[in-house]
């Protein structure tokens, strides 16, 4: 299929020359591009637009999950007869496995992996490796190791109707695709045999699978819905069948991976034991073979990425396999994957960027760690982000894409800086206030009051987490709906804390950094900031812009500055926003345009209500992570979040004594 762009809005303002000119650069084949767009100038359905003539796949890179959501909420509707997807990292909870050597402290990995969010990175690789019509939102997390194209697609099981396979290769083949057989729990990534009727629930969540055998063949292929209420399609004549997790090695090579494993096991003991390290040797013997012995008799083995290299022979050093070369992946045999003709855009780059550039650096320093003390075999420094040298280099023709793109982007790009400044509904950047911080939270309660009761709402940008959960319970104690919205906060959980906010279930919402790029809030009509004047990255010019940005979707926005003194990085962002509105004001002037609000739908998150997050993920059952929480914050002296803890754990065992 090819993209089809749908939307009631038509390319008003500078959109119309932006388009044309990022078009044009890409049929030209330039390399690098900015699109400097201000807040509320329609940079996505610029980009759309973009997409919609170039027909590319593309690969959009969000700097966190809560934009993420949002973009993908935005291209879904833009393209609703295309593969949109979500691709963010799928940890709810995640302690990297790490050995401090001071205190002689080993920290096993511990994570609590979201199984939707699972789903939908194999949505995702699936059709990134099956269409052309295709646009994955990821986060910065799309660099991490996922495994190798060529043995994700080099395991997939082709099956036909009339083939010829008993019952009992069926299922092997099955369980070599890392699919458990599960008769009693059925769930996305098993499957469940009746008789001669195989159902395999498939991965990515949407659909189940089931395949008839009678005599030795396949009788039948069909598909249903999850709750097996609707057949989708009754009769196949063939179906390629994607592995269930990405760290699959094709049987005949997994005899040859464990022996090179072996042979670097054997090295790394012996240069252990010339350096007198019998204890990191033992260690790591027993370590490894234990891992050894679950490949040879599964497949898979706890912590299998950090095997990745050997899995997929890739020489020390050399770069692993991210979503990046997924795009651009080509397979002659079956004429699949993008052969590096695909767009990538990196969303707020600004950010983003800096992102890209120091993920491998703390990865490698953790691991070499472990290494040492004979907790992982050298090898295990390859499972990890691509650098940002290697990132360039699998770079497709890009946009970066800021309100304040940095030099780093601007210098890429060359001359090719394109602006989109103009606001179709002519709206005005807010207008900026200084104010004393003296009293600062009083005046700011105030201020708080007068927009709640014109039924507008208030952004708050603290410096720390703490003083944000402070000033929220501050304010709720006051008879103020707020709700705080920091990096603690889940995954899934954001973006309804951000619909509910819409609908005027909380009047003011505390942050930090999640409330600056690329947030749509049009009801915000005020946004404080507290302590503008404490220079640093969380009041650096790009960082206040960006944060004044949220109220420059509203008619009467305005910006609160709480300061004691005028710092170069305020005035600079003042000056900023001035130039922006006076371009806004003479394009009004010109076209006797009437500044109106924006008007936006408020979206329901795709992927489940609020409500049901906990249960449907099977998070509420998870006692024994609210359990260990609840003891480190008893640990820590928090006494109040260990008390809250306890309560839920009771209402939860209330909850399963009811049913």
């Amino acid at each position: 299929m090819k993209f089809e762009l749908k939307s009631k809005f038509k390319p008003t303002g500078d959109q119309p020359e932006a388009i044309k000119r990022l078009i044009k650069n890409i049929k030209n084949g330039v390399k690098n591009q900015v699109l400097l767009g201000v807040t509320g100038s329609g940079k996505t359905f610029t980009l759309a637009n973009v997409i919609q003539k170039i027909q590319k796949p593309t690969l959009i890179i969000s700097p966190n999950k809560t934009l993420a959501a949002q973009l993908y909420q935005e291209f879904k509707e833009f393209f609703p007869d295309n593969a949109v997807h979500y691709f963010v990292s799928y940890y709810d909870y995640y302690q990297p496995e790490a050995y401090i050597p001071q205190s002689d402290t080993y920290i096993e990995k511990d994570a609590k992996i979201n199984e939707e969010i699972d789903r939908l990175r194999h949505a995702a690789v699936q059709d990134v490796t099956a269409r052309k019509d295709v646009i994955v939102v990821a986060s910065v997390s799309c660099i991490y190791n996922i495994g190798s194209p060529e043995n994700y697609e080099g395991v997939v099981l082709q099956i036909k109707k009339d083939q010829k396979i008993s019952r009992k290769n069926f299922i092997l083949n099955l369980t070599s695709l890392q699919y458990q057989r599960n008769d009693i729990e059925f769930k996305p990534g098993t499957f469940r045999v009746r008789g001669n009727i195989i159902e395999i629930y498939i991965v990515t969540g949407e659909k189940i699978l089931r395949v008839e055998i009678s005599e030795d063949k396949i009788e039948k292929i069909s598909e249903l819905s999850p709750n097996m209420d609707k057949t989708l399609k009754k009769d196949f004549t063939n179906y390629r069948l994607f592995p269930a997790t990405f760290w699959v090695a094709p049987q005949d090579k997994l005899k040859l991976a464990i022996n090179n494993i072996k042979l670097e096991l054997n090295a790394q003991l012996i240069k252990f034991k010339k350096q007198g390290k019998n204890l990191e040797a033992e260690r790591l013997e027993q370590r490894t073979n234990y891992d050894l012995e679950m490949l040879q008799e599964t497949g898979r083995c706890q912590g299998i990425e950090n095997y990745s290299s050997q899995l997929e022979f890739r020489k020390p050093g050399q770069a692993p396999f991210s979503l990046v070369d997924y795009f651009n992946y080509f397979n002659p045999s079956t004429s699949s994957g993008q052969t590096q003709n695909s767009l990538i855009f990196i969303d707020e780059s600004h950010i983003s960027v800096s992102q890209i550039r120091a993920m491998s650096v703390q990865d490698r320093i953790r691991k070499e760690t472990l290494i040492d003390f004979g907790f992982r075999l050298p090898s295990a420094v390859d499972n990890r982000p691509l650098t940002f040298t290697e990132f360039e280099k699998r770079q497709n023709q890009t946009i970066y894409v800021s309100a304040t793109p940095a030099d780093f982007e601007k210098q890429k790009s060359k001359n090719n800086i394109i602006e989109q400044i103009i606001r179709p509904t002519g709206l005005l950047e807010p207008s900026i206030e200084i104010k004393k911080t003296e009293n600062q939270i009083k005046d700011l309660m105030e201020e708080i009051k007068k927009e709640t009761a014109k039924g507008q709402r208030v952004l708050v940008i603290t410096l720390t987490k703490r003083l944000a959960e402070e000033i929220t319970d501050y304010l709720i104690e006051r008879g103020i709906k707020t709700q705080y919205l920091h990096s603690e906060v889940k995954t899934m959980e954001r973006p309804e804390i951000l619909k509910d906010f819409r609908k005027g279930k909380y009047d003011v919402l505390v942050g930090i950094n999640l409330l600056r790029e690329g947030i749509d809030l049009p009801e915000v009509s005020l946004v404080a900031i507290l302590d503008a004047d404490k220079e640093g990255f969380l009041r650096n010019k790009t960082t206040l812009i960006q944060t004044m940005g949220r109220a420059a979707r509203h008619n009467n926005g305005r910006v609160i500055l709480y300061a004691d003194k005028m710092t170069f990085s305020m005035q600079s962002a003042i000056n900023e926003i001035n130039r922006r509105r006076k371009i806004q004001e003479d394009y009004n002037k010109k076209h006797k345009i009437t500044p109106t609000a924006i008007i936006k739908d408020i979206r329901d998150w795709g992927f489940s209500k609020k409500e049901d997050v906990f249960e449907e993920f099977g998070l509420i059952h998870d006692k024994k992570l609210l359990e260990k929480e609840m003891r480190e914050a008893a640990k820590n002296l928090d006494f109040e979040r260990a008390a809250e803890l306890r309560d839920l754990i009771d209402k939860i065992n209330s909850k399963k004594q009811a049913q």
